[in-house]
């Protein structure tokens, strides 16, 4: 197993081969995901407990606030399945947790959960309701404060209807968007969520200051991890964004912030991980999202896919079903840096499934 590098160089992923890592769950929800058929992470009418069963999954191997795994309509398994596998074979050396609006508070012990006082964040279509400028400053404060004893952060999300709220985000900052943002959806329900997206759009002045553009068509995730990938230069923290379109929608937020302020940032020890699913998708382009960055960044997609599975579940994926989420790039990047195999990743998540 291996990976391919989509932007910048190899050496960063390289250097990092058997280095520790403390993975980093953004928990999210947006009220967008409450719109009929604009998502598929997770069990339809209960969208909001996805990032709260992910967390658990990925912490305990159970879930706790729900009697089953979140799935979609069609059976595909979530994706924390995928990094929860990882961890059993080649473990993070630290899971924790970040708060940043869930509705139900995961039920887990031991593991550090981060308290925000952030509340989930309304539909865009009517105005996301976020004080931005207060979630980023959190976010700020969180990245400069944050310590480890390892080389480098996982840093993952979980929030179900992500990219449509990454997509509008990345629009009202002023980027090339048509096309390139992916969905949960192996057929992207485009006309849902341009529509959803157009209705966001229309109730902001594009001329406004950026912070008050992000109050009104961005979620909670995007914004408080803009604000840690700033934060986090001071003390120099190695970050791996785990994630696909929406973590690249974190790093064209920064890339705003920047601008707004004639600022500049050190991103030699930034790196995004995607998975293969996500590269090769041919109805989005994260690469073409990337290069609008006026920084350079690293950038990498796993070349695992379920080619060795026969379970019906998961060649789901590989058909497009399903593609990213709670970090599964970035997890599947560091299993190729620490020596795991497709097959020995491949049988684990089957033993989860029965």
């Amino acid at each position: 197993m291996n990976f391919e590098t989509i932007l910048g160089k190899v050496d960063f992923l390289e250097f990092l081969r058997g280095k520790k890592a403390t993975f980093l769950l953004s928990c999210s929800v947006t009220k967008t995901c409450e719109i009929p058929n604009i998502s598929q992470a997770g069990i339809p009418g209960r969208l909001y407990l996805t990032p709260t069963l992910d967390a658990e999954f990925l912490c305990t191997k159970e879930v706790r606030s729900l009697s089953d795994i979140a799935q979609t309509p069609k059976g595909v398994p979530t994706p924390a399945l995928i990094t929860r596998a990882i961890h059993e074979l080649k473990a993070f050396s630290n899971i924790e947790i970040l708060n940043l609006g869930m509705d139900v508070e995961p039920k887990i012990d031991y593991f550090k959960i981060h308290n925000f006082g952030i509340n989930s964040s309304d539909r865009i279509d009517t105005g996301s309701n976020i004080n931005a400028m207060e979630i980023f400053q959190k976010g700020l404060e969180f990245g400069q404060s944050f310590q480890t004893n390892d080389e480098y952060v996982i840093l993952a999300e979980t929030i179900p209807a992500g990219t449509t709220t990454a997509n509008a985000t990345a629009l009202a900052l002023g980027y090339e968007c048509e096309g390139y943002f992916s969905s949960s959806f192996k057929n992207n329900p485009s006309d849902i969520k341009n529509e959803t997206i157009k209705k966001a759009i229309e109730n902001i002045d594009l001329n406004a200051e950026i912070f008050e553009k992000l109050s009104n068509v961005s979620d909670n995730m995007i914004i408080f991890n803009a604000g840690f990938i700033l934060g986090s230069r001071a003390n120099n923290l190695k970050v791996i964004l785990a994630g696909g379109t929406q973590m690249a929608s974190v790093l064209l937020t920064v890339n705003s912030i920047l601008r707004s302020m004639d600022g500049v940032i050190d991103s030699s020890n930034l790196a995004l991980c995607t998975t293969k699913w996500i590269n090769k998708d041919e109805k989005s382009n994260i690469k073409a999202l990337l290069e609008q960055l006026d920084f350079s960044i690293n950038a990498y997609a796993s070349d695992f896919d379920f080619s060795l599975s026969s379970h019906p579940a998961l060649k789901l994926y590989d058909e497009g079903e399903a593609k990213e989420g709670v970090g599964c790039g970035g997890a599947l990047c560091y299993a190729s840096i620490n020596g795991l195999s497709k097959e020995d990743i491949t049988k684990k998540i089957e033993s989860f499934l029965g």
